[in-house]
């Protein structure tokens, strides 16, 4: 039977190398022929040489640790809220502050003395009592605020309360940000990760037997090497690529409170993609924004604290009064002395000025403050809207049709390499600008997804959930 070649297998004819390049669904290339003449005589009889299988092994494949921890964004958040160490410590920072409105409700203790004479020279005993030469005193004492003190004491921490309130939900703002980014970034880098194992596992096949067919002579020891150096690039760039992975799993142990495993996050794509930024105008994130930005929230906290400690310091420079009811049974004028009194600070060196000058300023720059953070959150808003726009409008441009475009080119690179048009190593530097194309578009993919968070972030609402 006469081979491709006009040679059969009785022939004197050179034998020949042949290469079959099997690839799975996502390489869309079926299967390759490739022959090359052999040079080695002791197979003259068998007509064929050497079969090198390149089958690529599907994604699903890939082995994964032992301890995968396989969850949705909905399951990361659910751990999150309940074990986050941050929060839950922010969470009794906030019981603390709204102990201080208890307290600050709280009325002063009154003031009790009493008096006993210890030694009377003229009787010559201790301790006398109830004798007409003992002498026993005592003294009830009351601290009465003026200026509204302790009103301004309960408004004070209620605020703090509220303070402490906005602190804790801007710490979750901030950390749910980081937890769904994180999210969908070990998502999509490991859909990327997946291109690499299925490069370095095909072409690692090539790399072994072109090593033996170059150690046999049947091929140009520069083709060996060159699959070999293109292998240690890949890998290079996969260790990398895992490097960044596996920093983003700390992170989310951290987050998620946990001491190992690896996280394998689960992503409706369907869903993701039919997100879309253009339905929401500038002007209704930026109401959001104003209404629900935590940090805003503490900046307006900040100003209404300054103003009531400025108030609050005005009311210190008013001394408050002791009243105060005493009796006194041999030290005083008369026997059995009863008494009343009162007791205040005349403010003629103090009267506070200092704390009020400085509460003064603590107002105008706090009020600054909360003007700055007004302008920052129309520009944040305005541009994590123009990024989102930017990135679905890139996430859109890309032909539906890319994987079965592909596949057509592959098709056509089959014919021409059949035809000895194409060299294996132009093959292989086309599978891999599909290789590069792939990490792009997850790229472009995470970036629109990072985009969408981030206007979560900066609004303080899930319009994107």
């Amino acid at each position: 039977m006469p081979d491709p070649y006009g040679c059969t297998f009785q022939s004197k004819c050179t034998p020949y190398f042949i290469v079959v390049l099997n690839f799975n669904n996502m390489g869309k290339l079926k299967q390759l022929w490739h022959i090359l003449p052999l040079r080695t005589a002791g197979i003259l009889s068998m007509g064929i040489g050497i079969i090198l299988l390149w089958m690529m092994a599907p994604a699903s494949s890939a082995a994964s640790p032992a301890d995968t921890l396989s969850m949705t964004l909905q399951d990361a958040e659910h751990l999150f809220l309940h074990k986050n160490l941050l929060l839950l410590a922010q969470k009794y920072n906030v019981a603390a502050a709204e102990a201080q409105i208890l307290q600050a409700r709280l009325w002063n203790n009154p003031n009790f003395s009493f008096t006993q004479g210890a030694y009377n020279p003229e009787t010559g005993k201790y301790f006398q009592t109830g004798s007409t030469t003992g002498e026993e005193a005592m003294e009830l004492q009351q601290l009465i605020l003026l200026a509204g003190k302790r009103h301004k004491q309960i408004n004070m921490a209620k605020t703090n309360y509220r303070l402490a309130e906005d602190q804790l939900y801007d710490l979750l703002r901030n950390l749910k940000f980081t937890l769904r980014t994180d999210f969908y970034n070990i998502y999509f880098m490991q859909q990327s990760a997946k291109v690499y194992q299925q490069e370095i596992s095909s072409l690692q096949t090539v790399a072994n037997a072109y090593k033996v067919q170059s150690v046999n002579g049947n091929i140009a020891e520069t083709e060996a090497v060159r699959i070999q150096a293109q292998l240690y690039s890949l890998r290079n760039e996969y260790v990398q690529l895992q490097n960044q992975i596996n920093d983003l799993q700390r992170d989310m142990w951290v987050l998620l409170q946990l001491k190992s495993g690896y996280i394998l996050p689960q992503v409706d794509t369907q869903a993701l993609a039919s997100l879309s930024p253009m339905q929401y105008p500038l002007s209704s994130l930026l109401d959001s924004a104003y209404q629900n930005r935590t940090d805003l929230m503490i900046a307006r906290d900040n100003l209404t604290l300054s103003r009531q400690n400025y108030g609050y310091q005005k009311a210190l420079a008013i001394p408050d009064i002791m009243l105060g009811v005493g009796y006194d049974k041999n030290g005083s004028y008369i026997h059995n002395f009863n008494s009343v009194g009162i007791s205040f600070d005349i403010p003629i060196f103090n009267r506070n000025q200092g704390n009020i000058r400085s509460a003064r300023s603590m107002i105008d720059y706090n009020n600054l403050q909360l003007e700055s953070a007004q302008e920052t959150i129309a520009v944040d808003v305005s541009r994590a809207l123009q990024r989102a726009e930017d990135a679905n409008k890139l996430y859109h441009s890309i032909d539906p049709e890319f994987s079965d475009t592909f596949e057509r080119l592959a098709q056509q690179m089959l014919i021409n390499y059949k035809k000895r048009n194409i060299s294996l190593l132009q093959f292989l530097d086309f599978y891999d600008a599909y290789k590069d194309n792939i990490l792009q578009l997850n790229t472009i993919r995470f970036n629109r997804i990072s985009a969408l968070e981030e206007i979560n972030f900066v609004t303080g609402t899930n319009f994107f959930d």
